[in-house]
């Protein structure tokens, strides 16, 4: 009983920290207030009811609105078009958990990570300059920056006031009190009052119904946009996951659970779908609101739900009150959630960090704010992987000595040579490998001992191939030292009947012992 208490405490707790977020959130993409708030509570509640993380809290997220609000912009005003990229991105995240794809998301460097969240909080911030203010947005963010002197110059003394006096509050609130009601809540509260009481004009959220949602059929749009369609929903099924399984690893630190990723990636995707259907914005795992559902004792999906549902009562109830909010309130919530995400563990070492990964970091930043999210991480991801390949190959040696320096056999006139293998063999060693082998001259019996490497991937293979075959066309013997699990692997490849042809051990004392009866029988 005391369980079912906790998590319904934590399920209002975490509606009220998330309805100045999803309001928010929605006017920042341009979908509208209902919008956000419809997106909290449908993938809030279907996120809770299917996903494998039992105290998350899913609803729009910053990294999330950001992309939303680019495809709002590319499509002018088609909603259907839209809620199609919603639609496909649910379904693709579907499709991610499925097929057991989410577990690969912890191999994503953590520079790249930094640099991604770190670019959408700077998004974030540029963006709500001009509500800021109280001027009407530029548009996209290098406009946004250049029009910042022009958009000063014509700024609204009002709506500067109200949105400095809610950064005010946002940053300086003090814990003990944040603790128990959110300094975001508060700023909702305390500057739409102080803004309906001076009776500033300023520009405000508007009438929210306070009707269900109408239903909106997705996949009616003109055809000629699938390609821009595509794409975003594959930006936002991968941001999705990202930002939601990253969350999931925050709750799984703080309550010592294990989350089930692809359970996870499906519970998001069934709510984001879901969320396509009524208009409203998707959204991802909320650190935030996760961190303050645990915090408030909960301990089970049940409080996911009942935060879905608090925020319904509070839309068919309240949405009057909620239409008088300024814009410049919601400006100032957001500039702090922007500062929020900022990576500033990585900020502080900045300094002390390799220089590799300071520029991946500052790379992914960098595209992130002034290109494409999508692009961002690959070029990441590409970066960091190539850095990687190179290190991994530099310690990857070839040793070639005679016979007589590895056993003690004393073979008269020997031209026996071992080549021995240390790290990994793959394609980026594989070019290594075939230079090595290039200078072995004046041999009979060539030893490859390759026993000890630990990888050994397709290119690795056909260049040994290669190899083995121009040895043997040469007569010359070959012995091949492989572990059992890649001897398996080549033998699988071998259609030409190379390495079968060849002599294959698994210790170099075999490898000597057969040469030397050779010799013997020879001699």
């Amino acid at each position: 009983m005391n369980n079912i208490k906790n998590n319904v405490l934590g399920g209002i707790t975490a509606a009220v920290v998330a309805l100045p977020l999803a309001l928010a959130f929605g006017v920042a993409s341009g979908a509208g207030a209902t919008a956000g708030l419809y997106g909290a509570i449908i993938l809030g509640f279907f996120a809770s009811l299917f996903g494998g993380t039992k105290t998350q809290i899913s609803g729009p997220t910053g990294p999330m609105t950001v992309v939303i609000a680019s495809a709002v912009v590319a499509f002018s005003g088609d909603i259907n078009a839209v809620m199609t990229v919603v639609l496909i991105a649910g379904i693709l995240q579907i499709a991610f958990g499925v097929l057991g794809i989410g577990k690969w998301v912890r191999y994503i460097p953590y520079p790249v990570i930094s640099g991604f969240m770190s670019g959408i909080g700077c998004i974030i911030i540029l963006l709500q300059i001009n509500p800021f203010v109280g001027v009407e947005s530029s548009g996209p963010i290098l406009q946004t920056i250049i029009d910042i002197p022009k958009t000063f110059q014509n700024a609204s003394l009002p709506s500067l006031i109200i949105a400095t006096l809610t950064l005010v509050i946002m940053f300086f609130t003090p814990k003990k009190i944040s603790s128990i009601i959110p300094s975001a809540l508060i700023a909702l509260v305390v500057m739409t009052y102080v803004s309906v009481f001076f009776s500033f004009s300023i520009p405000t959220i508007g009438e929210i119904p306070t009707t269900l949602p109408e239903f909106i059929l997705p996949t009616t749009f003109e055809f000629i946009k699938l390609k821009e369609v595509v794409t975003f929903a594959v930006t936002l099924a991968l941001l999705g996951t990202i930002d939601t399984l990253l969350t999931s690893v925050v709750a799984d630190s703080m309550t010592k659970t294990k989350h089930n990723s692809n359970k996870e990636l499906i519970g998001q995707g069934i709510g984001n779908a879901l969320c396509s259907f009524v208009g409203a914005i998707p959204g991802a795992g909320a650190t935030m609101r996760t961190v303050i559902n645990i915090k408030s004792g909960s301990d089970s999906n049940l409080s996911g739900m009942v935060h879905a549902v608090t925020l319904l009562v509070i839309v068919l109830f309240l949405a009057p009150l909620a239409s008088q909010i300024p814009l410049a309130v919601l400006a100032g919530i957001l500039i702090k959630v922007g500062f929020d995400i900022l990576d500033y563990r990585f900020f502080k070492i900045m300094t002390k960090v390799p220089r590799k990964d300071l520029v991946i970091m500052s790379v992914v930043l960098l595209l992130t704010v002034f290109v494409d999210l999508i692009m961002a991480v690959g070029v990441g991801i590409t970066i960091a992987s190539i850095l990687s390949i190179y290190h991994i190959s530099k310690h990857t040696k070839f040793q070639t000595k005679k016979s007589k320096d590895i056993i003690a056999l004393d073979l008269k006139q020997s031209t026996t040579k071992v080549l021995k293998i240390h790290g990994s063999l793959f394609f980026a060693t594989s070019e290594m490998l075939e230079k090595r082998m290039n200078k072995l001259k004046n041999v009979e019996n060539i030893i490859i001992d390759a026993y000890s490497v630990g990888f050994l991937d397709l290119s690795a293979m056909l260049t040994l191939e290669e190899i083995v075959q121009h040895l043997v066309q040469e007569h010359k013997e070959v012995y091949l030292l492989l572990n059992e699990a890649n001897r398996r692997k080549v033998l699988k490849i071998d259609t030409k009947g190379v390495f079968s042809s060849i002599h294959m051990y698994k210790t170099l004392q075999q490898a000597m012992n057969d040469i030397e009866k050779r010799a013997m029988v020879n001699g």
